[in-house]
C-alpha cells in the first residue's frame, strides 16, 4: 500500500504537454501511459482508530508523461478503505491537455497491479470506456504508472 503521510504536501506547477507524447494507437482503442507521484495522498482516520473500515484517502497529484520526465496533468480523487489491511475502492480523474478520465475501482495494499474501469471522461475522451491498469513502480507506493486502455 501507499506509504501515508498525515499531512498533505503543496503540488508544484503544472506544466501541460501534448497528448501525443504518451499515447499510442492499441488495437480497438488509444492505449496512453503517465506516470502519477502519489506527494499528497492523505488519510482521514474515521471510526476506530487505525487502519479500520471506513477510512478515508484523499490526494490530488501530479501525473507525468510515460518517461517520467515532463509533468503534464495532476489527478484528483478519493478512496474509502473497504478491507483493513487489504484493499480500498477509489474514484479519480486523471486531468490532462485536452480532457479528463475518470476511473472507478479497487487498489490493494499487496504491491500488484490493479485494474479499474474507465467510466468517463470530458473533451477529447468525452466517450472513453475501457480499462486503467495502475502498476507499482517502487515498494514505497511513491510513484504509480497508469495505463488506459481507452474505448470510444
Amino acid at each position: 500500500m501507499r506509504k501515508f503521510i498525515m499531512a498533505a504536501a503543496v503540488t508544484g506547477a503544472l506544466v501541460v504537454a501534448a497528448f501525443a507524447t504518451s499515447a499510442s494507437a492499441a488495437p480497438g482503442g488509444r492505449l496512453l501511459t503517465v506516470v502519477e507521484h502519489a506527494d499528497t495522498d492523505f488519510v482521514v482516520d474515521l471510526g476506530a482508530t487505525g487502519d479500520s473500515l471506513g477510512d478515508l484517502l484523499a490526494f490530488g497529484n501530479p501525473i507525468y508523461d510515460a518517461s517520467n520526465s515532463d509533468q503534464i496533468g495532476r489527478d484528483e480523487g478519493s478512496c474509502v478503505r473497504t478491507n483493513p489491511g487489504v484493499a480500498w475502492e477509489c474514484t479519480w480523474s486523471t486531468l490532462l491537455d485536452g480532457g479528463s478520465l475518470t476511473v472507478q475501482g479497487p487498489f490493494t495494499d499487496d504491491g500488484e497491479d490493479a485494474v479499474l474501469a474507465i467510466t468517463g471522461g470530458t473533451g477529447i475522451y468525452s466517450n472513453a470506456r475501457g480499462e486503467m491498469t495502475l502498476h507499482w513502480r517502487n515498494a514505497l507506493g511513491s510513484a504509480f504508472d497508469f495505463t488506459f486502455r481507452i474505448n470510444g
